[in-house]
C-alpha cells in the first residue's frame, strides 16, 4: 500500500541532527522494505487481516549505522496511527483523510484505481522488543523525537517505558527483564537485533510467544538485526534459513570473493552493503572497522560488512573459497572420484565430486536433478536411506567413477554393498576420525583453494568448483581445532552449525590426489583390435 510511505514521510520527521523537525524523506532501501511489508495480494478481500499481505512478517539485515532504528520507529508508529490495514480496492478518487482518524495535520491521500485502500487499527497494542533498555532506546528514542516533533504529538503521550495512543491503545517496551508483558493481544511486534535472540538469553521464547500473538489477532511482526554470529543459533538466522515464502527478506550482501580483511576490498563491500544510506560516511565506517579488526576481525565483519560469520579459528576463508568457483557442465561419462560423508539423523548426508582436473561439484541425482545433499530436518527427521544408495547408483553409472572414499560410521551395510558392487579398488572406507590423516587432507584442500602465483613462478592451484551454495555455507561453518600434537581436527562452531559438506569435500579432492599419485587419473589404452 503506497499511502503507507507516503503517511510516514507526513507524520514522522528527521529525530534529530542538524535536520532535527524538518520532513523526512525515505532512502531507497526504506522504501523498497517498506512497500513489501505493506504488499497486499490481488486476491485481498475487504476484511482480511494479515492473509490480506504477501508477508506475514518480515526481516531487515542491515549494517551499523544505516539507519535502521529511524526507520523501524517510522514503521511501529505507522502501525499506531496510520492506515495500514487494508479496506478494500480502490475504483479511483477515494480519500485517505487523516481528520477522520482525530489527526489536524490536514494531510489526506488520493487512491488511484486498483489501489489498495487502508485503515488505522482501532485499538493498536504494539511491543516493540529488544535485549536491553540500551538497546531498545535504538528505536525508542527517536521513536519519541518524532512524536514530539511532528502531527501525531496530538494522539500519542509518550512515556519512558511506555506510549499511550488514544484512550485504548500502547505502545509497549519488552526487554529479557520485562517479560510479564508477554501475552497480551498484540497487533504488530517490532523485534530489534534479532540476531542476539536465543534460548539462553530467553529471547528466542520472547519472540516466538509475540509472533504467536500477533497472529491470533491478525497482526504482523518485524525483525531487524545486524548480521548475527551463526555459531549462536539465534533467532535471526533461524529465520533467514526458514522455508516458508510468506517472509520478506532483506539483506544485501557484497561478493563473497571479497576479503573484508583486505583494506581495498572492504570499501568495496561498504559501497555495496550502504548504498543507499546517504548519510553514512564511509571514512567514519573505515575507521571504527579497522579498530576493531585488530582484536576481532569477525565482529567487525559482522557489523560493517553485513556477514554472519562466526569467531575466528576458521578452517578455510570463505571469501577465499567462494573466489576459486568458476561452474561448468560435467559430460556423463566424466573421469571423476566422489567423497562421501553420511550421517543418520542430527547431521548432513552428502555427496562431492571431483575431476581429474580438479574441478569439484555436488552432483545431481533423479529424474529433478536434485543435489546429492541430505538434510535430515527435510525428511521428517532422518535421511532417507533409500534414496542416497539410489543417488549413489546413478553416478556410478553416469560418470567414470575411478575412486569414491566413504566415511563409514552410520554407513557400514552400504559401504559393504558399495564395495561389492564395484569392487574394493574403486570404493575406499576412509574414517575422518583418525587425525593424522584427516588433518593432512584437510591441509591439501585448504592449501589448493589458497595457492596463488607467486614471484618465483610457482603456479597456482588448478582446483575450482560449482559455487554450490550449501557447500559454501559448509565452508564457512567449519572450524579448525587445534591439538597439543600440532595436528587439528575440523569442527563445527556450534550445533546449529553443519560442516558434513566440507568433509565430503575433504574427501573428494583427497581420492583425486591419491588416484593421480597411483598414476590413475588417465584411462587405460587398450591395444586389442578385434579380428
Amino acid at each position: 500500500m503506497w499511502v503507507v510511505p507516503d503517511w510516514i514521510e507526513r507524520h514522522c520527521p528527521v529525530p534529530d541532527g542538524f535536520r532535527a523537525g524538518q520532513d523526512l524523506q525515505l532512502y531507497p532501501w526504506q522504501l523498497w522494505c517498506t512497500v513489501n511489508h505493506y504488499r497486499v495480494k490481488p486476491t485481498a478481500r475487504p476484511g482480511q487481516l494479515a492473509p490480506a499481505f504477501h508477508y506475514r512478517r518480515s526481516q531487515v539485515v542491515a549494517p551499523q549505522k544505516t539507519g535502521k532504528g529511524p526507520w523501524s520507529a517510522t514503521i511501529v508508529l505507522a502501525e499506531a496511527c496510520g492506515p495500514v490495514v487494508f479496506a478494500d480496492w480502490a475504483r479511483g478518487g477515494e480519500r485517505f483523510i487523516c481528520a477522520d482518524y482525530g489527526c489536524g495535520c490536514g494531510w489526506y491521500y488520493t487512491y488511484e484505481p486498483g489501489e489498495p485502500m487502508g485503515v488505522p487499527w482501532p485499538t493498536p497494542l504494539i511491543q516493540l522488543t529488544a535485549t536491553s533498555e540500551d538497546q531498545v532506546a535504538n528505536v525508542y528514542r527517536p521513536l519519541k523525537a518524532m512524536v514530539k516533533k511532528g502531527p501525531l504529538q496530538e494522539r500519542l503521550r509518550v512515556g519512558e517505558e511506555f506510549t499511550r495512543i488514544g484512550e485504548d491503545g500502547q505502545i509497549d517496551v519488552v526487554t529479557s527483564s520485562a517479560m510479564s508483558r508477554l501475552g497480551n493481544p498484540i497487533i504488530f511486534a517490532l523485534q530489534d537485533e534479532s540476531g542476539l535472540y536465543t534460548t539462553a538469553n530467553k529471547l528466542r521464547k520472547v519472540a516466538e510467544t509475540q509472533r504467536r500473538g500477533a497472529a491470533g489477532m491478525g497482526g504482523r511482526s518485524m525483525e531487524t538485526t545486524n548480521a548475527w554470529d551463526p555459531s549462536e543459533d539465534s533467532v535471526a538466522q533461524t529465520t533467514s534459513q526458514a522455508k516458508a515464502r510468506d517472509i520478506f527478506k532483506y539483506h544485501p550482501q557484497a561478493p563473497k570473493s571479497l576479503s573484508f580483511r583486505d583494506k581495498r576490498q572492504r570499501r568495496k563491500i561498504y559501497r555495496c552493503v550502504y548504498a543507499g544510506s546517504a548519510h553514512v560516511d564511509l571514512d567514519a565506517i573505515e575507521a571504527e572497522a579497522a579498530e576493531i579488526m585488530e582484536k576481532d576481525p569477525a565482529q567487525a565483519e559482522r557489523f560493517f560488512g553485513n556477514r554472519c560469520v562466526a569467531g575466528t579459528a576458521s578452517w578455510l576463508d570463505g571469501t577465499k573459497w567462494a573466489a576459486k568457483a568458476k561452474p561448468r557442465r560435467v559430460r556423463p561419462m566424466t573421469r571423476i572420484v566422489l567423497g562421501f560423508d553420511g550421517s543418520d539423523m542430527d547431521d548432513w548426508t552428502s555427496i562431492r565430486a571431483e575431476t581429474m582436473d580438479g574441478y569439484q561439484f555436488t552432483p545431481l541425482y533423479g529424474a529433478n536433478d536434485e543435489p546429492t545433499i541430505w538434510n535430515p530436518a527435510d525428511y521428517g527427521g532422518q535421511v532417507p536411506r533409500a534414496e542416497v544408495r539410489a543417488a549413489m547408483g546413478q553416478l556410478m553409472n553416469r560418470y567414470d567413477v575411478v575412486r569414491l572414499y566413504a566415511d563409514p560410521p552410520y554407513w557400514d551395510s552400504e559401504c559393504d554393498d558399495w564395495i561389492d558392487e564395484y569392487g574394493e579398488e574403486r570404493v575406499i572406507r576412509w574414517y575422518t576420525r583418525r587425525m593424522v590423516q584427516m588433518h593432512s587432507a584437510a591441509e591439501r584442500l585448504k592449501t589448493d583453494v589458497l595457492k596463488r602465483n607467486t614471484a618465483d613462478g610457482q603456479r597456482a592451484s588448478a582446483f575450482t568448483h560449482d559455487g554450490c551454495e550449501l557447500t559454501q555455507s559448509h565452508i564457512e561453518n567449519t572450524r579448525q581445532a587445534d591439538r597439543p600434537s600440532g595436528l587439528y581436527v575440523l569442527r563445527k562452531a556450534s550445533p546449529a552449525q553443519k560442516i558434513d559438506i566440507s568433509v565430503a569435500s575433504v574427501l573428494a579432492h583427497e581420492a583425486l590426489g591419491d588416484v593421480i599419485a597411483a598414476g590413475l587419473a588417465n584411462p587405460e589404452t587398450s591395444y586389442y583390435y578385434g579380428s
